[in-house]
């Protein structure tokens, strides 16, 4: 057997349809049109041919793999439960989870076991939804109905694409596929490595991401729909059934409204269509033998609702025993409604996650200047390849990962690291894509493209940890699932009960209360004891300039025993100024900063930016340099009103052999601080020193003080060196200190503290934090960092502030007590009255709880419910 070299297809070589000779070989084509596609250009096919003829060579060794699912459909936490528990019950899988928050099974499993399409039939068949697209796009270059089959095999057996079909009269390429588990670009790619073919007419438009969010605001706006029906509904049901309230408005509309057939038309579209999503829920959760709030739901607004409508077509059914029968569909629609709003509410919290990939994916350079062939031309990043010689010009993106060859600069690599001060890079540095040239010109020769670049990597590593983020159980979730069956129990054994063996009409007796069970244990209270809790408490952390993200964050705070806390821009203003001035040989501090602020003059280095800026503040006015010379790596020299000016490190100083006196002696004490000293000289002669550092926030101290207060073990962590960092720390009164981690390395710090038993919270400011937040039990944001921090974590601290930090947490506390209290109440209305509504009290007492007043009661317990829920309004900062 041979290979054809240009659509890379086994070929028969007795049987081959043409063959080729080129420098002393033979190839062998599947088709005439094969050959005459590499007679014209044999060399750049031979390159293709030879590359994927070592490719295929190779064994693979991936026996294990992780793929990330979007599911559609799950209600709650305790959906999420099921699913994750039915994954990892599939052969194959050795870890599943499922996050609720941002709808999405994240799955390892052996690759020789399981497929993906295992665990698309499992969540299909659990009554939920996966995401799938369409696509068409032109393939060119395919000369023969075996490049149809090769592309296509190549296609169906990927891992995310459902089927894909290829028509070779039209070019077109048909790809149903699952966008989460491959993107349409990278089956562009695929099919453009099979041979030479050219694939265009790119119209999938919208990334995932993007479709994603459209999925997010699409849901939304049906809830908000929806919802404002609901409320318009049930407000004027709630006139007809409370009408001697409105004595203001014409009896005749609310004689209309009253009247039992404009109930019934007024409820059925709210029961059954705005109501609709928890008849689904239920649904899924009935055919799995499982039940959740959906089943709460569906159970006792059909029971108020059917009950209703039993009672206006056959009344006189009810009139035995002296029963009157009463309408129920206010309670049915008003249950819907607050629940509604809940869902509402939280589906507008939940999924930013992958607006934060998306930000970061937006730091990628878009073009590279590469040399090529002794040519500057501007390329596409996906076409840079390993080893190409990028130029990079001041003010330009850094496109991939590589190490310098020629030239130097200073980069701005806070995006990565979060320090404010750019690094001096020279050849044989190594350089970071994303990263920001400030000064000069260099060439680097590319070592890291794709996805193997340290931006590519941090956001991997944000949708790991988010993906692997174990959802939380809501308490009313995990009870609901014994609460519904026993009621539903209760109410049929109190069917039986009184059909056998109570009073005539037994069957009035026994529907009645039956009913009166299912409407007492209606989860109206038990709906809304979590999200009224956490609406209130988010709002309130609003007020006081917390951004909570949801109810998740606020129900995992308060278990919080370890904090890790980013050091710049976080305890620190991220942004040098100057601390200290030393002055020798009779200069005065004022000449000393006139005169370096003066050489800075328009300097975009921060560490030129902090002179200048407290040159400003002083009001000292600055002279315009007659000639200015940055010395790479060292400082610089310029002329100050005809004064010689050298400015700059000690290697500097040493080099220009200028006399230091005692400078050195206190430039080390200086750094021992933590600051950075610049030496300053001035015609040839030492005048003194500036000292230059990131300065502590107003508050950090407070704020780590009352963190220690409330228990928390606190740590700092940073890239920066592990002197300057316990300098922080000591001032800090900080025992733990993370110094000179990686981006990385971050979130897998925090993932070992988690390991040992912590519940772990993470507040940072910059790019670098984005992983870790995430991988935190909490990520808590500062408001004045990065989009991207603020999407990757689940608290915001819209001021910057650190003591919010401990607001937010004693906020938690608060906000869990609040929903305990009530879910207290909830279950207690519920319960004690459920005997009642049974009948326990007719043998003795001959009273039974009609289903209006079990309606009352029930209204009552989302009252107080409610009520207490607003008493968290009254809380207030410690700080």
């Amino acid at each position: 057997m041979a290979r054809d070299p240009v659509c890379n297809m086994d070929v028969d070589e007795t049987g081959a349809a043409a063959t080729s000779e080129y420098e002393g070989k033979t190839y062998y084509f599947c088709a005439v049109g094969c050959k005459e596609t590499f007679e014209k250009n044999p060399g750049a096919y031979l390159g293709k041919y030879e590359e994927k003829e070592d490719v295929s060579d190779k064994p693979s060794e991936k026996e294990t793999n992780r793929i990330d699912i979007s599911i559609n459909g799950m209600s709650c936490a305790g959906c999420a439960s099921k699913v994750e528990k039915k994954l990892g019950a599939v052969e194959g899988v050795i870890e599943a989870g499922v996050n609720f928050a941002t709808k999405k099974a994240t799955v390892l499993y052996n690759t020789d076991k399981a497929k993906p399409f295992d665990f698309i039939d499992k969540i299909s068949g659990m009554g939920y939804e996966v995401p799938r697209e369409k696509a068409t796009f032109s393939i060119q270059g395919m000369s023969c109905a075996s490049c149809v089959n090769k592309i296509q095999k190549a296609l169906n057996n990927l891992d995310g694409v459902i089927e894909a079909s290829i028509n070779f009269a039209t070019e077109k390429a048909s790809i149903d596929y699952i966008p989460t588990l491959i993107d349409i670009s990278n089956i562009k790619k695929i099919v453009s490595s099979l041979g030479v073919y050219t694939v265009f007419d790119d119209e999938e438009g919208k990334t995932v991401l993007d479709k994603e969010k459209g999925e997010r605001d699409a849901e939304v706006a049906v809830l908000k729909r929806k919802l404002i029906f609901g409320l318009v509904i049930s407000a004027i049901i709630m006139l007809g059934s409370f009408k001697g309230l409105f004595p203001f408005l014409p009896e005749g509309l609310l004689n209309l409204i009253s009247h039992p057939l404009s109930m019934l038309i007024l409820a059925t579209p709210v029961q059954f269509w705005v109501g609709y999503q928890f008849y689904k829920g239920a649904w899924a959760g009935i055919k799995h033998f499982s039940a959740d709030m959906n089943t709460l739901i569906a159970v006792g607004t059909s029971a108020a609702f059917f009950y209703s409508l039993a009672a206006i077509f056959f009344p006189t059914f009810f009139a035995g025993g002296g029963l009157k029968p009463e309408l129920y569909f206010d309670t049915a629609v008003l249950i819907i409604v607050l629940i509604l709003l809940g869902r509402f509410l939280e589906a507008r919290a939940k999924g930013r996650t992958s607006e934060a990939i998306k930000k970061l994916m937006g730091l990628q350079a878009k073009t590279a200047r590469i040399v090529r062939d002794g040519e500057e031309i501007d390329i596409p990043i996906e076409e840079v390849v390993k080893g190409d010689l990028v130029i990079v010009r001041p003010g330009e993106k850094i496109p991939v990962d590589g190490v310098i060859k020629e030239g130097g600069s200073a980069v701005d690599e806070s995006m990565l690291t979060g320090e404010s001060i750019p690094v001096e890079k020279k050849a044989g540095d190594e350089v970071i894509g994303a990263t920001i040239n400030k000064t000069g010109t260099f060439k680097f020769e590319a070592l890291k493209i794709g996805k193997d670049t340290v931006l590519s990597q941090i956001i991997q590593m944000v949708e790991e940890a988010q993906g692997n983020k174990p959802p939380i159980q809501r308490l009313a979730d995990t009870v609901a699932g014994y609460f519904v069956p026993s009621v539903i129990l209760i109410a049929l054994v109190t069917f039986f009960v009184w059909f056998f063996f109570g009073p005539e009409p037994a069957f009035n007796f026994a529907l009645l209360n039956f009913v009166a069970v299912l409407i007492i244990a209606c989860p109206c209270a038990l709906g809304l004891a979590t999200p009224t809790s956490i609406m209130v408490g988010t709002g309130k952390g609003a007020e006081n300039g917390i951004l909570i993200r949801g109810g998740e964050a606020l129900e995992t705070a308060h278990k919080l025993n370890a904090i890790v806390l980013d050091k710049t821009g976080t305890l620190t203003k991220g942004e040098p100024s100057v601390t200290d001035m030393i002055t020798v040989h009779g200069f005065s501090e004022d000449e000393l900063l006139r005169r370096a602020a003066s050489a800075e003059k328009g300097s975009e280095h921060p560490l030129g930016e902090a002179i200048v800026n407290r040159a400003k503040e002083k009001k000292i006015a600055l002279d315009d340099p007659q000639e200015f010379n940055a010395i790479a790596g060292y400082g610089i020299e310029a002329t100050i009103s005809e004064d010689h000016l050298l400015m700059g490190n000690l290697r500097l100083m040493k080099e220009r052999s200028i006399d230091l006196l005692d400078l050195e002696e206190k430039a080390e004490s200086l750094s021992k601080d933590g600051k950075t000293p610049m030496f300053i000289a001035i015609n040839h002669k030492a005048a003194g020193i500036i000292a230059v550092a990131d300065t502590l926030k107003e508050n950090s101290k407070e704020a780590i003080d009352s963190l220690k207060d409330i228990g928390l073990k606190v740590f700092m962590i940073t890239g920066d060196n592990k002197r300057t960092a316990e300098a922080i720390a000591t001032q800090l009164n900080i025992d733990s200190v993370l110094a000179e981690v990686l981006p990385e390395d971050k979130a897998e710090e925090v993932s070992k503290l988690q390991s040992e038993g912590n519940v772990v919270a993470m507040v940072g400011d910059g790019i670098n934090d984005a992983p870790a937040l995430a991988q935190a039990d909490v990520g808590i944001a500062i408001g004045t960092g990065t989009d991207v921090a603020m999407e990757a974590s689940d608290i915001t601290l819209i001021s910057g502030d650190l003591r919010g930090v401990v607001t937010s947490i004693r906020l938690s506390k608060a906000t869990m007590r609040n929903i305990k209290q009530n879910l207290f109440w909830a279950f207690f209305y519920n319960t004690s009255l459920i005997p009642l509504a049974a009948g326990v009290l007719y043998p003795f007492f001959g009273i039974l709880l009609s289903p209006i007043f079990a309606a009352a009661a029930m209204g009552l317990s989302s009252v107080t419910v409610v009520s207490n829920a607003l008493r968290l309004k009254g809380f207030k900062p410690a700080l």
